[in-house]
């Protein structure tokens, strides 16, 4: 099977009526859920991103309370949330909604996860996600930067206060 570029599929594309493109939409929807979810997205949520973000954040943090206790549950649950938040950020394609998302979700590890664990890959989640929040914020506007730059310090401050293992110094922006 031959596997078009994008720019042979946009070129076809344009050649569609409505009802046409319409017909094609569905049909890549009902196969597979992630196609569906993005195209929800698109139609009903793409106009208002940050919009979105509060309700996922909500979403969020309703799964971040029930994180186990135990820690390799508690890691598989966080890369859990991770996938998705994830796949959000990727429909959205904008760097303040991933740091919106991450800085919420670093909120949550910091509420809901064992602070006493010695489990290392839970200890990496956080320092990953933390790495990942100061990477979107550089990419943002001035203005947005500081915002954030001043949330991202809150967020260090707490994760410092309650995780005896982290580093400051690894976190500065």
């Amino acid at each position: 099977m031959i596997v078009y570029g994008l720019q042979d599929i946009k070129k076809e594309l344009q050649q569609l009526t409505g009802k046409q493109a319409t017909e094609l939409c569905l049909r890549m929807a009902r196969y597979k859920k992630e196609n569906k979810e993005l195209l929800a997205y698109l139609l009903f949520d793409a106009a208002n991103e940050l919009t979105f973000a509060e309700n996922f954040k909500q979403d969020i943090g309703l799964m971040m309370s029930q994180i186990p206790t135990l820690s390799y549950h508690a890691a598989k649950n966080l890369r859990k949330i991770l996938k998705q938040i994830t796949k959000y950020t990727k429909f959205t394609g904008s760097k303040q909604v991933e740091a919106e998302l991450l800085i919420c979700f670093c909120r949550g590890y910091l509420q809901y996860v064992d602070r006493r664990t010695s489990y290392k890959p839970l200890r990496i989640i956080l320092v990953k996600q933390l790495e990942k929040i100061k990477k979107a914020i550089v990419k943002l506007h001035a203005d947005l930067q500081f915002d954030y730059n001043r949330e991202f310090d809150n967020l260090i401050n707490d994760a410092i206060d309650n995780l005896p293992w982290l580093n400051k110094n690894d976190m500065i922006l």
